[in-house]
């Protein structure tokens, strides 16, 4: 996966929108005010991507056992937060997967008035 395929996934999705709220390096997706992907443009520009998802933490330590590329949330809650070295040795497909998982839990997590909001606006 390459970073223009990655942002423009991220913001295919519902109601989202992209921010810079920690500095000018890490790119934000959020939902409804709740972040779901982060990224830091530097990493991609020295050829070491690598996104923060949010995950069921369940499933989080699944993928961290079977994937060398799937590790604890970088200064992130380990519990809830992945990250993932998009580095070519994961398919593009099961990264899009990854960030849809992590989409939908926050998304799911919002009251549904703003779920509400978010599903009108897009109709």
């Amino acid at each position: 996966m390459n970073l223009e395929t990655y942002y423009e996934y991220c913001l295919s999705k519902k109601g989202v929108c992209e921010h810079f709220p920690f500095d000018e390096d890490t790119l934000v997706f959020k939902v409804g005010g709740k972040m779901f992907a982060l990224s830091s443009l530097s990493n991609w520009e020295k050829n070491e991507p690598a996104v923060n998802l949010k995950c069921d933490p369940e499933r989080a330590q699944e993928l961290r056992a079977e994937y060398e590329e799937i590790k604890p949330g970088f200064h992130m809650s380990k519990v809830h937060w992945n990250t993932i070295a998009v580095n070519g040795n994961l398919p593009t497909n099961f990264i899009k997967e990854l960030i849809d998982h992590s989409y939908e839990l926050v998304f799911k997590s919002l009251t549904k008035k703003i779920q509400n909001e978010i599903i009108k606006l897009e109709n």
